[in-house]
């Protein structure tokens, strides 16, 4: 009997260290599960501090959800980043951008407070927003911003590598770093592709890309656009112009640099025959030779430094060297890159690829 008494007692006394120990240390699944959520919920709100590409530190409550884009290159940006659902205002003449027609068209309806030559502050606050982005030519107004307690964010992709800094500067801003990192993954994948295409080719041709405003206005060695030419295996005439970006320069130059090819911008104030009629031009090999033709496409510039500039080097690519990349290869390309980052299907009409002048 005794013996009983005292294996219940030894019994009674285990289960209940049991409880204890699972009352103060152990957590069941829902327990563990609620409280990572929590801490979840509690690192989400926590303020983050970033670097812009004016070199300003700036901090956010947390991760942007409200954001007014009044550049077209940052639009572009978080629309591939999928952030356009957070967006409350952007840059005028959105009506003009056949990408937000077709990817994101709710943009179209959005308060248009900035452009190229300012921001509207009073309207662009009323939108009460987490963030401002703004290009580095607007940096005069960080500080009425400031004044009322808005984040600002500058941004200045004019370079390939300020590109990329761009595309995780936003990432961080937005909370969306995963998409950014997928984002320049395959931009750096098709950035080798070109550059193993090219990169044993003895003869790599000359290029001269004409400007929106004149096409005797062109890209120095500061621009993207210049990045582009070199990715694609040519030679860019005007890479010994150094000083700012699109410079003015004469007849007599172009004849001087004597191009093979010619490409204008798509969103050119001029025609293709405007070039090609000029008598001044007429010795330059590239209208010779028939050469001249109009960089793509309808749905965005892709010799601007937005997502789709990847497009432009392999369009670039197939254009100078058929030999090693073709318009088949490029156009399969093109289609795979806007569906995984637009979630659009595009046609070969839509992306205008164009016929030699």
């Amino acid at each position: 009997m005794k013996n009983w008494k005292r294996c219940c007692c030894a019994f009674l006394t285990a289960a209940l260290l049991c409880t204890v120990f699972a009352g103060c240390g152990g957590k069941t699944e829902s327990q563990t599960t609620q409280e990572q959520e929590t801490d979840q919920k509690a690192e989400s709100e926590e303020s983050i501090t970033v670097t812009d590409q004016a070199g300003r530190e700036v901090t956010l409550n947390g991760p942007a959800k409200k954001l007014v884009s009044a550049y077209y290159i940052s639009t572009a940006l978080l629309i591939a980043l999928g952030c356009e659902d957070g967006l409350v205002g952007i840059e005028k003449k959105a009506d003009t951008r056949e990408l937000y027609k077709l990817a994101a068209p709710e943009l179209l309806e959005l308060p248009a407070v900035g452009s190229g030559k300012g921001i509207n502050v009073e309207e662009t606050a009323a939108l009460e927003p987490d963030a401002v982005i703004i290009p580095l030519r607007l940096e005069d107004s960080v500080e009425s911003f400031e004044e009322l307690g808005i984040p600002v964010i500058v941004v200045n992709p004019e370079t390939q590598e300020d590109f990329e800094a761009c595309v995780e500067l936003l990432a961080q801003v937005t909370g969306t770093e995963q998409t950014g990192k997928q984002l320049l993954d395959y931009y750096h994948e098709k950035m080798e592709k070109a550059r193993s295409l090219t990169a044993d080719l003895e003869d790599k041709p000359t290029v001269y890309l004409a400007a929106g405003s004149d096409y005797l206005s062109t890209c120095t060695s500061k621009m993207y656009q210049n990045d582009l030419i070199q990715m694609a295996g040519g030679i860019n005439v005007s890479e010994e112009l150094t000083d700012g970006y699109w410079q003015t320069i004469s007849a007599e130059q172009l004849l001087n640099w004597n191009p093979q090819w010619i490409f204008a911008v798509n969103y050119a104030e001029y025609t293709l025959d405007d070039l090609k009629n000029d008598d001044a031009l007429s010795g330059v090999q590239a209208v010779a030779d028939g050469n001249v033709w109009t960089f793509p496409s309808q749905i965005e510039a892709w010799d601007y430094p937005t997502p789709s500039s990847v497009l432009g080097v392999l369009w670039l690519t197939c254009m100078l060297h058929p030999e090693v990349y073709s318009q088949e290869e490029f156009m399969e390309e093109a289609r795979d890159f806007y569906q995984t980052f637009f979630q659009i299907d595009v046609t070969e009409e839509q992306l205008g690829l164009p016929s030699a002048a």
